[in-house]
Parts: structure tokens; C-alpha cells; sequence
């Protein structure tokens, strides 16, 4: 496991659910009914709030903050709202230089102090005895975002980008790439255990340009952080294990559509696994099918060193709450 996690059990692998585990609960409902998602994510005290939530319902080895990778392009210049229909809208699409330069990465830090407020609040009440992940959003996600406009059923235009301007689309890239250095040095310096890397589109480019397009800008940010924390990378829908395992993240995150022994089998031993259960099961199964398919991914991780119990995407906003229960009392007693 990752040995910068002190207060994580030793015996057996921790478990921490992806982003978004709080959204099933009824306290988070009850807070929704009085706040918009961006005054919970802009409000520190708020923020740290739905934070806890999960943690002091089901005892989760870690907590996760709360936030959005859209902040980060927020931070840039390029805001967002949230679509009466579903899925967020940039304030303006990202179409050409001109565009690129309304992007300002200078002043980053100053202007997501509210997520550093965030994160210290939480970490008060955590206090030493248990672990709390930040996050960000890989440069080629957040690209996508940028350059589509907002949330998509295709998310084309990047991947149009990096064939048809190769030298516009690093320079995004490049700009993204500070930006979330610097928001993630902030995270490390307000009081994290550990980062992820959310490269929730990777899945999107073919093998063969996934490496320039994506993994390439993941392994410079984590370069640049210097072993200074533990660092996973999930890249959903991504199978260029070479490209993942190049970023030299302590951990890869693997996405449900993938065999976990597979993964176990392609992906070298000192490298940490996170994953895989498929997210559907927390709302369509009964507690007894979570149960057992959980404990046949423990048997199938027993003897790895390094392996987290995860789900392989984010928690569904109609999880049974009596499944995640389920799925915590299995792993914490699995021996």
C-alpha cells in the first residue's frame, strides 16, 4: 500500500471510494436542499462538511475532499455553470489562441484559497488518524472540457486539436499542466496525504496517441511533485499500461471495465492497484452479491503488496446505503 498513509491498516488492504461518495447520502441531500453545488464546493466550511459525511457514516480509511477538477480551469478564466438538463457548460469554448490567451495561470493559488481553507478544516478534524486525498483533473481531461465547451456525449475537439495543431494543443497543455502543479502544491502545503489524478477521458484516445496526448503531461506533474506525497493516477478507459506505468505514479487506478487479474498480471509489482468494483452493483444488487464479489477481488489481490480496495468509477447517486455498508464490513474484516 502506500507507505506515506501511516494511519491506513496494515493488514490488510485500505479502502476509499472514489469522488462523489457522499452524493447518496441523506445529510448531503439535506445540505442540496439549501445549496448549490458550487456554494458547496466554493465554501470552505461547507466543502469540509460533505467532506466527512461518508467518513463518519461508513469509516472509509481515507477521506476525499470535495471539490471539482473545474475549478482549475475556473482558476485560468474559463468558468462554469451547471446545465438545467444535467452536465456543466464553460462560460466560452476554447477555440483558438485568442481564446488561449484570455487563459491567465498566474495568481492560481490566491484564487483557490477557498479549497486550501477546505482542506485544513477538514484535516483538523481528522486529525492524525486518518488519511485525506486531494484531486485534480489530468491536463488532457480538462482540456476536453475546455475545448468542448463543457460536459459532452462525444468529446471530439481535443482529440481534433492534437492532430490538426500540435503546437496549440501543448501550449493548452502546458498552461493546464502549471496550473495543476501549482493547485496541487497548494493541496500538499494546506495538509494532503495523497493525490489523484483524475484522467477521466483518457479512454478516449486510441493506444497509440494516449502516451503524447495524456501520459506525458501526468508524468511531468508528477516529476515536479517530487515524491513530496503519494501520487495515484486513474485514467478511465486508458489500456497503455506502458504510457501509465511511465508516469511513475505510486499507484494506478483501474476502471471496472478492466479484469482486475489481468491488471494484476501486465502491471509491475511495485506499483500499486486501486480498483476495480463496478460502480452499478451499489445500486442494483443486494448487499449479499456486493459482498461476495468484493471478496473475490480481495482473494484475487491477496498477495500483492500494494493493493486499495476501490470502486472502478464514482459512486452512483442511487447507491443503496445498505450495500456500502455491506462493502465496508467486507473488506475491513477480510483476513
Amino acid at each position: 500500500m502506500l507507505d506515506a498513509l501511516k494511519c491506513c491498516p496494515v493488514d490488510r488492504p485500505p479502502i476509499w471510494l472514489m469522488r462523489q461518495a457522499g452524493r447518496c447520502l441523506p445529510e448531503y441531500r439535506d445540505l442540496k436542499e439549501t445549496f448549490s453545488f458550487r456554494q458547496l464546493i466554493r465554501t470552505p466550511e461547507l466543502a469540509a462538511e460533505v467532506s466527512l459525511q461518508p467518513v463518519r457514516r461508513f469509516h472509509f480509511d481515507a477521506a476525499i475532499l470535495f471539490s471539482d477538477i473545474l475549478v482549475v480551469p475556473e482558476a485560468m478564466g474559463q468558468g462554469f455553470r451547471f446545465r438545467e438538463a444535467g452536465g456543466v457548460e464553460m462560460d466560452f469554448i476554447l477555440r483558438d489562441r485568442h481564446d488561449l490567451q484570455r487563459l491567465n495561470t498566474q495568481g492560481i493559488s490566491d484564487r483557490l484559497q477557498y479549497v486550501a481553507e477546505a482542506i485544513r478544516l477538514i484535516k483538523s478534524e481528522l486529525g492524525s488518524e486518518m488519511a485525506l486525498l486531494g484531486f485534480v483533473g489530468s491536463p488532457w481531461t480538462l482540456a476536453s472540457f475546455m475545448l468542448e465547451g463543457g460536459s459532452s456525449g462525444a468529446h471530439t475537439q481535443a482529440l481534433q486539436l492534437f492532430r490538426r495543431d500540435r503546437a496549440l494543443f501543448d501550449s493548452l497543455c502546458e498552461e493546464l499542466t502549471l496550473a495543476v502543479i501549482e493547485f496541487l502544491q497548494l493541496q500538499i502545503n494546506a495538509g494532503v496525504d495523497a493525490i489523484q489524478i483524475f484522467d477521466s477521458l483518457g479512454g478516449l484516445l486510441p493506444v497509440e496517441d494516449f502516451d503524447e496526448a495524456s501520459g506525458h503531461w501526468m508524468r511531468t506533474i508528477v516529476t515536479a511533485l517530487n515524491g513530496q506525497v503519494p501520487v495515484i493516477v486513474y485514467s478511465k478507459g486508458a489500456r497503455n499500461w506502458k504510457s501509465l506505468v511511465k508516469t511513475r505514479a505510486h499507484a494506478i487506478g483501474i476502471d471496472h471495465e478492466v479484469d482486475l487479474a489481468e491488471a494484476n498480471r501486465l502491471l509491475p509489482a511495485h506499483v500499486v492497484l486501486q480498483g476495480n468494483l463496478r460502480p452499478d452493483l451499489l445500486a442494483s444488487a443486494e448487499p449479499q452479491a456486493v459482498a461476495a464479489e468484493a471478496t473475490r477481488l480481495l482473494e484475487l489481490m491477496r498477495n500483492r503488496d500494494g493493493y486499495i480496495f476501490n470502486l472502478g468509477h464514482g459512486v452512483p447517486p442511487n447507491a443503496k446505503l445498505e450495500n456500502l455498508e455491506a462493502l465496508v464490513s467486507t473488506v475491513q474484516n477480510f483476513v
